[in-house]
């Protein structure tokens, strides 16, 4: 992460951090879900676009969840464009995305598979 002086305000600030936690969830002694699937080919890949997918929508849910509002919207929706011909390949990617980034937001909330604390 870069110095939080960099960053315009904290809350776009918390919006990069939280869609950088949401990535930390997927190493094998979190939720595991690098585990799941091939390496990350790169960027433009399906398996890429997934995991940004996932940072990206559960970014948003931590953003919600500390009353952050539009933080990062722009630069969020510039990075969606890219992820447009992967959705098309795989439509049940946007399904498994906010599947998995729930339970990523989850994970870093402290909140059980129940919704219990």
């Amino acid at each position: 992460m870069p110095e939080k002086e960099s960053f315009k305000g904290d809350e776009q600030y918390y919006s990069v951090l939280f869609h950088e936690m949401i990535h930390s969830t997927g190493h094998s002694s979190r939720l595991g879900r690098f585990a799941e699937r091939p390496a990350l080919v790169g960027f433009g890949s399906v398996e890429y676009s997934k995991e940004e997918l996932i940072a990206e929508m559960g970014a948003s849910f931590l953003n919600a969840f500390a009353g952050i509002k539009d933080a990062n919207f722009k630069n969020s929706l510039a990075y969606l464009k890219g992820w447009l011909k992967p959705l098309k390949e795989d439509p049940k990617m946007l399904i498994y995305a906010a599947q998995k980034a729930h339970q990523a937001a989850n994970y870093i909330l402290g909140i059980d598979q129940e919704g219990e604390e």
